[in-house]
């Protein structure tokens, strides 16, 4: 057999990207099989799981916190350092953060079932890692000696706010304090992950659709840069004013507006810069689609929220406040990390980058899948079967598409070169 055909574990420590993604996808698959498990028990009681912590809370933060920084690895140190112009590290000098974080959120994921003490044990690991590869990223940032480095200097702040907010989520677990986990968590998502991908998002859309379709004039303007960094700020300011709202006030009430006017605005104003971008002129080229698509998830989230503030101040209850943190996570952060990462591996393991009728064929499903969650969170009545559905769909779509990759990192460059 062509030594270029033979998967070898070794072959990982070829590149970032190779160690990052797979690990990425080892802890991607484990933490939905779990979450699977836990719909599929809460429908049918088959497997009579017993928690110590919240399971929805475990859920989160490990979807938040766990596979996502793994992910952003395999890029920041691919293409972080080509914007900062310096060397790259190893995979070799990546490999011991990489395994804590992996191996951490992994006893996080087992101690729900059997004592917070491992679970938090697990969660103290997975800092500790992400703590050194935020470090490992801001020393890249220190050696450079380019003009521009706006992207990667807010990339590199992210990653500190990432770092701050999973230090309070292992406080207030230990603590017991559900509702201050739960807003950590969201300053996670948003202070750190979508923050992250919306620099990535800026600086890279652009690039590729007008690489791909030269037609397409290239429009990167700061101001939306600020504008997605600003709706940053504004949820995890709300994550914690939720927390302060005294519930039937008028100060509560104009807040709840304002929260709600303000992401109405912003989510019209992403949905124009995703036209602008080429939305329409991406469907020429699947892999690019995926892109726009997933950056219009985006938009969609942020109408959803807005709407869903509105229409909770007209009820005088929540309404639909699950459906736009679905429409974030699952439509807009999923959809691009199917798009990017499909990318990366492609362009890496020297072949083309397209995405073909198999990888097309899950991002829809994906897509589907979203759209049911986020109906499901408005319809009361088709409650656990619905989730349990999802849940299934997901890891279906995630063991199928990361399947395939993963067979790609261990396996040589089909072309003899680097990487």
């Amino acid at each position: 057999m062509n030594l270029h055909t033979n998967w070898r574990l070794r072959h990982l420590l070829l590149a970032p990207h190779r160690l990052g993604f797979f690990l990425a996808m080892v802890l991607l698959w484990s933490a939905s099989l779990w979450w699977a498990l836990v719909q599929m028990d809460r429908v049918t009681g088959a497997f009579g799981l017993a928690y110590v912590v919240s399971p929805s809370l475990v859920h989160g933060a490990v979807m938040t916190f766990g596979f996502i920084p793994l992910f952003f690895s395999g890029f920041l140190f691919t293409a972080g350092p080509k914007w900062l112009g310096v060397a790259p590290p190893t995979a070799a000098q990546l490999l011991p953060p990489l395994l804590l974080q992996a191996g951490g959120w992994l006893l996080w994921l087992a101690g729900v079932h059997v004592h917070p003490v491992l679970g938090l044990g697990g969660m103290a690991l997975a800092l500790g890692g992400l703590v050194w590869m935020s470090a490992m990223f801001w020393r890249l940032l220190a050696r450079s000696q380019v003009v521009d480095t706006v992207h990667a200097r807010v990339i590199a702040q992210a990653c500190g706010v990432g770092c701050a907010s999973l230090v309070g989520l292992a406080v207030s677990v230990w603590a017991g304090a559900d509702a201050v986990a739960l807003a950590c968590v969201l300053t996670g998502l948003w202070g750190f992950v979508v923050a992250v991908y919306v620099v990535v998002a800026h600086r890279m859309i652009p690039f590729f659709t007008s690489s791909a379709m030269p037609q397409v004039a290239t429009l990167r303007p700061f101001w939306a840069l600020g504008l997605m960094l600003s709706v940053v700020v504004l949820e995890v300011l709300a994550a914690w004013l939720d927390l302060l709202r005294p519930a039937g006030t008028a100060w509560g009430t104009v807040w709840l507006l304002l929260r709600g006017t303000l992401e109405l605005a912003a989510g019209v104003v992403l949905l124009w810069l995703a036209y602008v971008w080429g939305l329409v002129q991406s469907f020429k080229n699947r892999l690019l689609a995926m892109l726009h698509i997933g950056f219009v998830w985006l938009g969609v989230a942020l109408l959803l929220a807005g709407a869903s503030q509105w229409l909770s101040w007209v009820s005088g209850t929540p309404v639909l406040p699950l459906g736009a943190l679905h429409a974030l996570t699952m439509g807009c952060l999923a959809s691009l990390m199917l798009a990017m990462v499909t990318r990366v591996s492609a362009g890496h393991s020297g072949r083309a980058l397209v995405a073909d009728t198999w990888v097309w064929s899950l991002f829809l499903l994906l897509q589907l899948a979203t759209a049911l969650r986020i109906l499901a969170a408005g319809v009361a009545m088709w409650g656990a079967a619905t989730l349990a559905v999802v849940a299934g769909v997901w890891l279906a779509v995630m063991a199928l598409w990361g399947g395939r990759l993963v067979g790609w990192y261990g396996r040589r460059r089909g072309d003899g070169r680097p990487g």
